[in-house]
């Protein structure tokens, strides 16, 4: 693949006649890690629900490159649609780990079950890769038949981790994955996300509240408020030597993100 995996132009989204976002456009490469940065209600998270389909954005494109349908503008598709184009390639990490688990399955099933949406009907293989992907988010394959709730918050975050990245997605879109975790956990979670990240080849957005994680995951940085794009560039570049007078408040701190 030479372009990009992702594209948006001219996107935009109103609640209520208020802008959530103002002709926002950025690209994405294969294996690149983009963090967005900015205070609450500047557009970080509306932006991601756009490029989910969670949100409908009012105009502009939103054009991925999907293994099985090459570049298609995934704006205004029908769910239908939308899950023949893109596949497995999408993957998205909610914040509250609860919203991105099903609650009364197991910690196996809820690995398997994208692989069986995927196709796989090999009880055996299913499991097994269930069992190496609890491995490899650092949970005890011991504990497969376990629910989630009775996981830590830590474990029910990896827990979702592993289920998103189990069917090898090009692109995994991330909300705050260290919210409301204690400091030694986001530290534990943050080491086990830059491993997979290299290890995977992923592209990943992050948004994220902490300049601390996007320092040590992203490769650039995109800084929001009110919805528009006011900074952007390689993620040391901006948090060293930003040159918005907002970016450089919220380097300093003086702006609650």
């Amino acid at each position: 693949m030479t372009g990009p995996l992702l594209e948006i132009a001219g996107l935009a989204k109103s609640y209520n006649g208020r802008p959530a976002l103002i002709d926002v456009a950025l690209e994405l490469w294969p294996g690149e890690v983009l963090a967005i940065v900015g205070e609450s209600g500047s557009g970080k998270t509306t932006l991601l629900r756009c490029i989910d389909g969670q949100v409908e954005p009012d105009r502009g494109e939103i054009r991925f490159a999907s293994r099985s349908h090459g570049a298609v503008d995934l704006a205004g598709l029908a769910e239908s649609r939308r899950r023949r184009a893109i596949g497995n390639d999408l993957g998205y990490v909610h914040q509250n780990p609860r919203d991105g688990l099903r609650l009364g399955l197991s910690a196996g099933a809820n690995i398997g079950e994208p692989l069986l949406q995927a196709g796989e009907r090999h009880y055996g293989r299913i499991r097994a890769t269930a069992a190496d992907w609890l491995a490899r988010v650092e949970i005890d394959p011991a504990r497969i038949d376990d629910l989630p709730k009775h996981f830590s918050g830590g474990m029910q975050q990896r827990l979702q981790i592993a289920r998103n990245l189990v069917t090898g997605p090009r692109l995994v879109l991330m909300d705050e994955p260290t919210g409301g975790l204690d400091v030694s956990v986001q530290a534990k979670l943050l080491d086990l996300l830059r491993r997979l990240v290299a290890d995977l080849d992923l592209a990943v957005i992050l948004v994220t509240h902490d300049l601390g994680v996007a320092r040590l995951l992203a490769d650039r940085l995109m800084v929001m408020q009110a919805g528009r794009i006011v900074e952007h560039g390689l993620t040391d570049q901006v948090l060293d030597d930003p040159h918005q007078p907002y970016t450089q408040l919220l380097v300093s701190s003086v702006l609650q993100l």
